[in-house]
Protein backbone atom coordinates (compact mmCIF):
# COMPACT_ATOMS: atom_id res chain seq x y z
CA UNK A 1 0.00 0.00 0.00
CA UNK A 2 1.12 3.30 -1.26
CA UNK A 3 0.74 6.48 1.12
CA UNK A 4 -0.96 9.39 -1.31
CA UNK A 5 -1.34 13.27 -0.48
CA UNK A 6 -5.03 12.10 -0.19
CA UNK A 7 -4.05 10.07 3.32
CA UNK A 8 -1.94 13.12 4.32
CA UNK A 9 -4.63 15.71 3.81
CA UNK A 10 -6.94 13.25 5.05
CA UNK A 11 -5.08 13.09 8.36
CA UNK A 12 -4.35 16.76 8.22
CA UNK A 13 -7.74 17.89 8.07
CA UNK A 14 -8.67 15.08 10.94
CA UNK A 15 -5.92 16.73 13.21
CA UNK A 16 -7.34 20.26 12.33
CA UNK A 17 -10.86 19.01 13.22
CA UNK A 18 -9.54 17.94 16.42
CA UNK A 19 -7.84 20.89 16.99
CA UNK A 20 -10.62 23.26 16.57
CA UNK A 21 -13.05 21.25 18.49
CA UNK A 22 -10.49 21.69 21.45
CA UNK A 23 -10.60 25.41 21.09
CA UNK A 24 -14.25 25.85 20.67
CA UNK A 25 -15.17 23.07 23.76
CA UNK A 26 -12.48 23.69 26.53
CA UNK A 27 -12.14 26.47 28.84
CA UNK A 28 -8.75 25.72 29.59
CA UNK A 29 -5.65 27.96 28.66
CA UNK A 30 -3.81 25.42 27.82
CA UNK A 31 -5.51 23.27 26.54
CA UNK A 32 -6.54 25.73 23.86
CA UNK A 33 -2.87 26.42 23.44
CA UNK A 34 -2.23 23.12 22.43
CA UNK A 35 -5.17 22.71 20.76
CA UNK A 36 -4.25 25.63 18.30
CA UNK A 37 -0.87 23.94 18.35
CA UNK A 38 -2.42 21.03 16.81
CA UNK A 39 -4.34 23.12 14.11
CA UNK A 40 -0.98 24.74 12.96
CA UNK A 41 1.01 21.30 12.63
CA UNK A 42 -2.36 20.11 10.51
CA UNK A 43 -1.67 23.18 8.36
CA UNK A 44 2.11 22.16 8.21
CA UNK A 45 1.33 18.92 7.13
CA UNK A 46 -0.84 19.95 4.53
CA UNK A 47 2.10 22.70 3.06
CA UNK A 48 4.99 19.65 3.36
CA UNK A 49 1.78 17.08 1.34
CA UNK A 50 1.07 19.52 -1.50
CA UNK A 51 4.82 21.01 -1.84
CA UNK A 52 5.84 17.14 -2.14
CA UNK A 53 3.45 16.27 -4.53
CA UNK A 54 3.89 19.37 -6.76
CA UNK A 55 7.58 18.80 -6.60
CA UNK A 56 8.13 22.04 -4.93
CA UNK A 57 10.14 23.52 -1.72
CA UNK A 58 8.00 26.45 -1.45
CA UNK A 59 5.78 24.54 0.95
CA UNK A 60 8.63 23.42 3.05
CA UNK A 61 10.06 26.50 3.78
CA UNK A 62 6.62 27.91 4.58
CA UNK A 63 5.72 25.36 7.37
CA UNK A 64 9.21 25.91 8.52
CA UNK A 65 8.67 29.72 9.32
CA UNK A 66 5.11 28.61 10.66
CA UNK A 67 6.55 26.53 12.98
CA UNK A 68 9.08 29.14 13.85
CA UNK A 69 5.87 31.63 14.71
CA UNK A 70 4.14 29.03 16.45
CA UNK A 71 7.22 28.76 18.90
CA UNK A 72 7.43 32.21 19.83
CA UNK A 73 3.40 32.55 19.79
CA UNK A 74 3.62 29.42 22.61
CA UNK A 75 6.82 30.71 24.37
CA UNK A 76 5.17 34.09 24.74
CA UNK A 77 1.44 32.85 25.11
CA UNK A 78 2.93 29.88 28.02
CA UNK A 79 4.70 33.16 30.25
CA UNK A 80 1.31 34.96 29.83
CA UNK A 81 -0.84 32.35 31.36
CA UNK A 82 1.89 31.73 33.65
CA UNK A 83 1.67 35.26 35.25
CA UNK A 84 -2.06 34.86 35.17
CA UNK A 85 -2.22 31.62 36.91
CA UNK A 86 0.06 33.11 39.45
CA UNK A 87 -2.23 36.04 40.57
CA UNK A 88 -5.54 34.05 39.67
CA UNK A 89 -4.92 31.09 40.45
CA UNK A 90 -7.27 29.85 37.73
CA UNK A 91 -6.33 29.19 33.67
CA UNK A 92 -10.54 29.18 32.77
CA UNK A 93 -10.84 31.19 30.14
CA UNK A 94 -14.09 32.40 31.10
CA UNK A 95 -12.59 34.66 34.37
CA UNK A 96 -10.15 35.87 32.07
CA UNK A 97 -12.70 38.49 30.70
CA UNK A 98 -12.69 40.43 34.11
CA UNK A 99 -9.59 41.83 33.41
CA UNK A 100 -11.21 43.82 30.47
CA UNK A 101 -11.00 47.31 32.03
Amino acid sequence: MTLTITWFLFLAAGLFSIGLAGVLIRRNALVMFMSIELMLNAANLTFVAVSKELGLIEGQVTALFVMVVAATEVTIGLAIIVAVFRTRSSANVDELAELKG
